[in-house]
């Protein structure tokens, strides 16, 4: 993966997944990601697992996040971390937007921009 050191927000393109979330890939190479994400109230990530190792900061709203079966609220300033390959998912309870960093890079994120 080239290099690249700046990533202008106004030049980066929100991507409609549907059901209520959207995603703006903010930086990236290949040991690391980070992406907002915008949920519209009661959307659901639905549970999942994956090899990157993710650690989610919530901006705005209220999720209630499942991380392998433990179910809690979070809300503005807290986070989350899941490690490679657990099971998580979350439901927005109130119209939220949370920022979520990834090692390494989500390949399968930038082949679906």
């Amino acid at each position: 993966m080239d290099i690249k050191n700046y990533f202008v927000n106004s030049e980066i393109k929100t991507k409609d997944f549907g059901n209520g979330i959207r995603r703006k890939i903010l930086s990236y190479n290949d040991n690391l990601m980070i992406v907002e994400v915008y949920f519209d109230e009661n959307a659901e990530m639905e549970v999942h697992a994956h090899p990157h190792e993710q650690i989610t900061y919530i901006i705005e709203g209220e999720f209630e996040f499942n991380i392998d079966g433990n179910k809690r609220i979070c809300k503005p300033g807290d986070s989350t971390y899941k490690q490679a390959n657990i099971k998580h998912g979350a439901v927005c309870r109130k119209k939220g937007k949370l920022i979520d960093i990834f090692t390494p890079c989500r390949q399968d994120f930038l082949d679906k921009q």
